[in-house]
C-alpha cells in the first residue's frame, strides 16, 4: 500500500529485453528457428552491451510450435510473447515486479484508480507465501476475523502456491456484495480456517485520538494518506493541548501510503536536516535522501513510545525507523512486515505495462527494511487468549515504561 509519486505512478516494472526485440513485430509469426544472421541481428538489436545468445530461446519456441499437444487452446504467437515477458520478469525473484499483459494491464490500472470493492486488507509475500499485512481498521476483513500474519493458501478454489500478489489481489477483489473465501492458516495452528469475507466499498480511516485517565495521550494512526499529515497536525495540536507529555503513536495494522506523509510526520519531531529516510537507486546511482522539514516542536520532555506489529508496513516502517534511530520514541511490539521497496508502473505497449522496484529504502543508519522490518525496542505480543479477554498487552507495555519515565 506504499506509493511515491514523481509525476509517474510508482508500484513496480522493469524494461525486458524483449521488449526491445519483439516491439516492431519483426519476429512475430515464425514458424521455425531464425537464421544466424537473424540471431545476429537480434542481439544487434538487444540495449547496449547485451550480448545474450538467443538461440536456446528460439529453438524451444520451434520445439513447442511443432510437438507440444494439448487439448486445450494453443496460445497465439503474440501470447508466447507476453508469456516470455512474463517469465523474464519472474527471473528478477521480485515478487513486487510484475508484467501485465493487456487484459490484466487493464484491470491493474482500474484498481490504481479505485473503481472496484473490496475486503479492505493489504497482502504481500513473506517467505513466498501470501500474508495478510493487515486489515483496515472496520473493514469487512477486519470484522470478518482477518487479522496480521494470517497465511493465505486457498483463494475461493485457487491455490495460491506461486502466485503473484497482483494476481491474488485481482482475486479478492470483485463486485460489492459478493463474497469471497479464504483457507488461511495463523501463527501457531498448523489446520487452516475457512472465513467467508463480503465485499463492500473501501472507505481507508485515518487517526484517531484519546486522552487515556493516567494520563497518556494516544494517536492511532491507520494509513498515511494524503490529507493524514493535516490530520496529524490537530492531532498534536490536541496533544499539547491536553497537557500530557507521554505520548503513544499507534501504528498497529499500518499498511503505509504516500512517502512525503511519513516525512512530513517525522519532521515534527527532528531538527531541519536530519535523515528520514534514505532512497537506495542501485549501484549505478547515487541514493537519495529525505530529510526532516525541522518543525522539532518538542523539547527532551516528550516521553514517546511507537507501537508496531507485523501488519505495520512500509510509510510506517519509514516513520518509526526515523524516530528510533533518532532517539526520540522508544519501540514496542512486533517486528514489522518488511515493505521498503518503491515500484514504478512502465507502459511496455499501449495495452501492456509492467511494474518494477527501481529502489529500497534504508534507515537513517542504512538498514534495509525490506530485510526484516523494524525491530521493536521491547517485544510484546498479544495472544488469543488476550484478544479474547480483551486485553491489550502492547498497549499495557507501552504505558508502563512512559509511566516509569515520569
Amino acid at each position: 500500500m506504499f506509493s511515491h509519486y514523481r509525476k509517474s505512478f510508482y508500484y513496480a516494472l522493469v524494461v525486458a529485453v524483449f521488449v526491445v526485440v519483439f516491439g516492431s513485430g519483426f519476429y512475430f509469426g515464425k514458424k521455425s528457428a531464425p537464421s544466424i544472421n537473424e540471431v545476429a541481428l537480434l542481439n544487434k538489436t538487444a540495449p547496449a552491451g547485451i550480448e545474450t545468445d538467443f538461440e536456446a530461446f528460439w529453438k524451444t519456441w520451434t520445439v513447442l510450435n511443432e510437438k507440444f499437444v494439448s487439448k486445450k487452446k494453443i496460445p497465439t504467437d503474440q501470447e508466447k510473447v507476453w508469456g516470455a515477458i512474463s517469465g523474464l520478469t519472474k527471473s528478477f525473484d521480485d515478487p513486487y515486479t510484475v508484467f501485465f499483459p493487456p487484459v490484466e494491464s487493464k484491470a491493474f490500472a482500474e484498481d490504481i484508480k479505485g473503481e472496484f470493492g473490496g475486503v479492505g486488507m493489504e497482502i504481500g509475500l513473506r517467505d513466498e507465501v501470501l500474508t495478510v499485512v493487515s486489515p483496515l481498521k472496520g473493514s469487512p476483513a477486519e470484522k470478518a476475523g482477518i487479522r496480521a500474519g494470517d497465511r493465505i493458501f486457498k483463494i475461493d478454489d485457487k491455490i495460491t502456491t506461486d502466485m503473484a500478489v497482483d494476481a491474488a489481489v485481482k482475486l479478492i477483489r470483485g463486485e460489492k456484495g459478493t463474497a469471497v473465501k479464504l483457507s488461511i492458516v495463523r501463527n501457531g495452528d498448523s489446520k487452516p480456517i475457512e472465513i467467508s469475507i463480503t465485499r463492500d466499498t473501501i472507505n481507508i480511516p485515518t487517526i484517531d485520538t484519546k486522552l487515556r485517565d493516567d494520563g497518556v495521550f494516544v494517536i492511532s494512526l491507520y494509513s498515511f494518506s494524503e490529507n493524514s499529515p493535516n490530520l496529524f497536525a490537530k492531532a498534536l495540536r490536541e496533544f499539547i493541548v491536553s497537557g500530557s507529555d507521554k505520548l503513544v503513536l499507534d501504528l498497529r495494522g499500518n499498511p503505509g501510503g504516500y512517502l512525503e506523509a511519513a516525512v512530513d510526520m517525522a519532521s515534527w519531531f527532528l531538527p531541519a536536516g536530519k535523515i528520514i529516510v534514505r532512497e537506495d537507486l542501485g549501484k549505478n546511482q547515487e541514493e537519495e535522501v529525505y530529510r526532516s522539514r525541522g518543525y522539532d516542536i518538542f523539547n527532551d520532555k516528550l516521553k514517546m513510545v511507537i507501537l508496531i506489529n507485523r501488519g505495520s508496513a512500509s510509510a510506517s516502517e519509514i516513520l518509526t525507523g526515523a524516530l528510533l534511530e533518532h532517539g526520540k520514541a522508544v519501540v514496542v511490539g512486533e517486528r514489522s512486515f518488511g515493505k521498503g521497496s518503491v515500484q514504478e508502473l512502465v507502459k511496455i505497449t499501449p495495452e501492456t505495462s509492467l511494474k518494477v522496484t527501481i529502489a529500497r529504502w534504508l534507515t537513517p543508519n542504512g538498514l534495509s527494511i525490506s530485510e526484516g522490518g523494524i525491530t521493536p525496542t521491547f517485544v510484546a505480543t498479544t495472544s488469543e487468549k488476550d484478544l479474547i479477554a480483551g486485553k491489550d498487552v502492547q498497549m499495557e507495555k507501552a504505558v508502563e515504561i512512559l509511566l516509569k519515565k515520569s
